[in-house]
């Protein structure tokens, strides 16, 4: 979700800095306890004890004062001084009010029509302490769908994780297409990647492990690359999500599609500056609603804001 961090800030969760090293398992831990929960996901159960994710619930009580209950029990949100956080894996990522809507949906539209090694990875993904940053089901048969619809070839993708929506993408484009997936590193790709390669589709994938912005920029410098791709796929950190979307308005050709991720953060970007969230999602939060306001006067662009997981925009290129 956050994987392709610039330099001082490449840490995937906090963006704290740790310049010139390597981000460890460790430092995530110590660096990010006080944001993320590290609960572990259990497949397919839906129904969490802390609907974090549920702005509408839990982080507006927060803002108000009031007190909130989750179905189970939940977080007591008792002043505004008491804080939760967006995601986490003890929620599923979803604007759905409603838990049993979200597992109808699931169980008769997206489960049933599952491709099995998008599955596996998904399973294998939810088991790990992170697995939360991972795009989820319904997300990924939505980007499988319109790749389709629109006949995409070459796609961009910056911000792989253990690759759940490079698998989506690589399974919906031709033998003969490509996915440039970028991510600030490769461990968490090495995840997913023999499920890649079991599902035939490995060959499709051109994994560049860097900061996603020199690469971008790597790729912009040969005249070729431009107007090239067909679709782009955007979930990685958010503060730099306008830089990344001039760089793949050029990448991308007229008519191609440009898709962001995380565009609605839990519903917090309704709420206002002075709201009671953590540090982490109040920056978040002001990154996405300038990043918001800078698409919805692009004259470049045609686009829509879909309630989507934690939102997704998609654009159209038009000139």
């Amino acid at each position: 979700m956050y994987s392709s961090c610039m330099p001082p800030s490449p840490c995937y969760l906090c963006l704290s800095s740790v310049a010139g090293e390597a981000v460890t398992e460790e430092h995530m831990s110590m660096a990010c306890t006080k944001v993320w929960r590290s609960t572990m996901y259990t497949p397919r159960r839906l129904k969490r004890t802390t609907p974090a994710s549920r702005v509408s619930s839990t982080a507006m009580a927060a803002a108000n004062g009031d007190a909130s209950h989750g179905a189970n029990g939940g977080i007591q949100i008792q002043s505004k001084e008491m804080k939760t956080a967006i995601h986490s894996n003890d929620s599923p990522k979803t604007l759905l009010k409603s838990e049993s809507l979200h597992e109808y949906m699931l169980n008769t539209m997206v489960y049933p029509r599952e491709n099995e090694f998008m599955r596996e990875l998904r399973l294998i993904t939810s088991e790990h302490t992170y697995g939360f940053m991972s795009s989820p089901p319904e997300e990924g048969q939505l980007l499988s769908l319109l790749l389709k619809l629109t006949g995409a070839k070459n796609t961009i993708e910056v911000g792989v994780f253990t690759g759940c929506s490079v698998l989506a993408t690589a399974l919906a484009i031709p033998d003969d297409g490509k996915v440039v997936a970028i991510d600030v590193s490769r461990e968490y790709f090495d995840l997913g990647l023999p499920v890649i390669k079991k599902a035939g589709v490995a060959h499709k994938v051109d994994f560049r492990e860097g900061a996603a912005m020199p690469i971008l920029d790597n790729l912009l410098a040969n005249e070729e690359n431009e107007g090239k791709f067909d679709f782009a796929f955007v979930d990685a950190d958010k503060g730099n999500y306008g830089e990344y979307h001039e760089r793949l308005l050029r990448l991308v050709r007229a008519g191609g599609v440009l898709a962001y991720d995380n565009t609605l953060w839990g519903g917090s970007v309704a709420l206002e500056d002075d709201s009671v969230l953590e540090e982490f999602d109040q920056d978040i939060r002001r990154s996405i609603v300038a990043f918001n306001a800078k698409i919805a006067g692009d004259p470049r662009v045609e686009a829509v804001q879909l309630p989507v997981s934690d939102g997704i925009t998609l654009c159209r290129r038009l000139v």
